[in-house]
């Protein structure tokens, strides 16, 4: 089974490349973040026409997650946290794998910048939240895949120059400790579980050449319950979709189980 994560930055002004790319990739689920788009305006008809179920949890102009999925999903959950400032940052939905129910969950963190205003403290409430439901989640069901955009780099080696980040919002030691409270909840970041020591972004900014430099870092993750670690079969990122005209400023993070 092919489970895929992508940052898309509006599902609209990108649906023709997302389908593109679904054609070429032919995901089992996709999970988009950052589609900037209300329910009744997700284009559902245009994934439907390639084969493609849509479940959206949707935001005007801001924010917004959705899974795309060929076959259909049981326990779809808009509502995992309470989240303070009402966003749309979170879609859960049941997942069968063999015998396995997975419990999927698709999030698209918050940013935090600039680390001096409200929103830096939006993104640790918000962080703290989710790590305390998460911690329940475990202790009914063992087999969990958190998959999307963390807006957090794990380590130093997850960004071109760790230096220029060490206090921004998605490199500073308490939101990168945040993250590794969650891993020890009982999970594995697959990527870095199976490229100990590979260098590899899943995001580079539209400025200053950063593609073109790959000026990039690693902020989109798949993070697989322990018990689940031995049916990966492959992970990788696809920087492909980022050379397109008119790209995601993210791209894709593939991974496969079995």
């Amino acid at each position: 089974m092919k489970i895929i994560s992508w940052n898309v930055n509006s599902v609209r002004a990108r649906i023709e490349n997302i389908k593109n790319y679904i054609k070429e990739s032919s995901p089992d689920v996709l999970l988009l973040q950052e589609i900037k788009t209300q329910n009744e305006n997700f284009p559902k008809d245009e994934f439907k026409n390639i084969g493609y179920i849509s479940y959206v949890f949707g935001q005007k102009s801001y924010n917004g997650v959705a899974i795309i999925s060929k076959h259909k999903l049981e326990k779809i959950n808009n509502s995992f946290i309470k989240d303070n400032l009402k966003q749309s940052r979170i879609i859960t939905a049941e997942l069968k794998l063999k015998k396995k129910k997975i419990e999927l969950i698709n999030i698209y963190v918050p940013n935090g910048n600039p680390v001096d205003t409200e929103k830096y403290e939006y993104k640790k409430i918000w962080l703290k939240k989710f790590i305390s439901n998460v911690k329940k989640k475990t202790q009914k069901n063992s087999n969990i895949l958190i998959g999307g955009d963390f807006n957090i780099i794990p380590e130093e080696i997850d960004v071109h120059d760790f230096k220029r980040y060490k206090n921004d919002a998605l490199g500073r030691l308490e939101i990168r400790k945040k993250y590794r409270e969650l891993i020890n909840l009982g999970f594995k970041d697959v990527y870095r579980f199976k490229n100990e020591i590979k260098q590899e972004y899943t995001f580079w900014d539209y400025f200053a050449g950063s593609w073109q430099k790959n000026y990039g870092m690693r902020i989109d993750h798949f993070l697989l319950s322990n018990s689940l670690i031995e049916n990966v079969k492959s992970i990788s990122i696809n920087k492909k979709p980022r050379s397109k005209e008119k790209p995601s400023d993210h791209t894709p993070i593939e991974l496969e189980i079995i």
